[in-house]
């Protein structure tokens, strides 16, 4: 009797052992997939802030907080499910969806380039904002952002079983959430938080917060060309892989000598072919987007003329 219980015990110990060997996995894959959507992640921090522009500070938060469930939404309730059947019965489809999405950021910032450089900009800050429209129209974009997440985090999990993935995605989803738009309430309660320090009774403190304020204006337009440039950077490296994926080598090749070339300077040689990569992924998005914005631009004409 004595003998089967410690047998016992000892099964349930190798089975918690391997529970917690296999809850280790699934932590760094997490820890994995969520770093490689990185760039996604960027862009997508930096591009909420805009939707609050210009409203009443006491409507950021609860409009930040809306857009967040609706992104956590759109990841758990409709991109997962997804993205999981067709990882699960039609994988060939996933790099051709996700190579849609990367024409559709490249898009997004060719065209922000064009405003700029156009001077025809969208008007976003004029006239009042309806809360609804604004909450909807970002997490529609939201929803672009977060398919483009998900799945490049279940492309570094699909060696994992079924409900490892299922896991691990859930992970990345809620933990990617609750990271950009902790990160957007700081942000735009960061000119509030500067006021308030900047009447404290202490000179340094009172300094630091008027520096705050002071630094907020500058922040969003750095935060715009950081969004821009993900865009471009995230689309077109995206556009890049998918084309090598999908058998057309030739510029992923390009890309991966001119990689090479700059490797073996010491010291920084990995960052070098960082840059070069980066760069060059940055103007195939720019390109491509810049394809799409004609496109659009013509059938939008067309469509006016009619």
């Amino acid at each position: 009797m004595a003998g089967g219980l410690v047998a016992l015990l000892d099964d349930v110990a190798l089975i918690a052992r391997a529970a917690a060997a296999s809850m280790d996995d699934v932590g760094a894959a997490a820890a994995r997939a969520g770093a490689k959507a990185a760039g996604v992640v960027v862009d997508d921090a930096a591009v909420t802030p805009q939707y609050v522009r210009g409203l009443s500070p006491a409507r950021e938060l609860p409009i930040v907080r809306r857009i967040a469930v609706g992104s956590l939404r759109n990841k758990l309730l409709i991109i997962l499910p997804v993205i999981l059947l067709l990882s699960q019965f039609a994988d060939f489809l996933l790099t051709p969806i996700l190579m849609l999405g990367g024409a559709y950021l490249a898009f997004e910032g060719a065209e922000k380039v064009w405003a700029k450089v156009s001077g025809h900009g969208h008007g976003h800050d004029d006239g009042p904002k309806d809360e609804q429209t604004i909450v909807s129209g970002a997490i529609r974009t939201d929803l672009i952002l977060s398919a483009e997440i998900m799945v490049i985090s279940l492309n570094e999990v699909t060696d994992q079983p079924f409900w490892s993935r299922l896991v691990i995605l859930v992970a990345v989803g809620v933990a990617i959430t609750l990271l950009v738009y902790g990160a957007v309430g700081l942000i735009v309660k960061m000119d509030d938080v500067g006021l308030a320090l900047a009447e404290r009774p202490s000179a340094g403190v009172a300094r630091f917060g008027r520096g705050l304020v002071a630094a907020m204006p500058k922040l969003l337009t750095v935060l715009t060309v950081v969004g821009t440039a993900a865009m471009l950077w995230v689309g077109g490296h995206i556009l890049l892989v998918g084309t090598d994926e999908l058998g057309f080598h030739g510029l992923h090749d390009v890309v991966h000598h001119l990689e090479g070339a700059v490797h073996g300077v010491a010291g920084v040689g990995g960052v070098l072919g960082w840059l070069v990569d980066t760069a060059c992924s940055a103007v195939l998005g720019l390109v491509v987007g810049a394809v799409v914005v004609l496109v659009v631009t013509l059938v939008r004409s067309r469509r006016a003329a009619h």
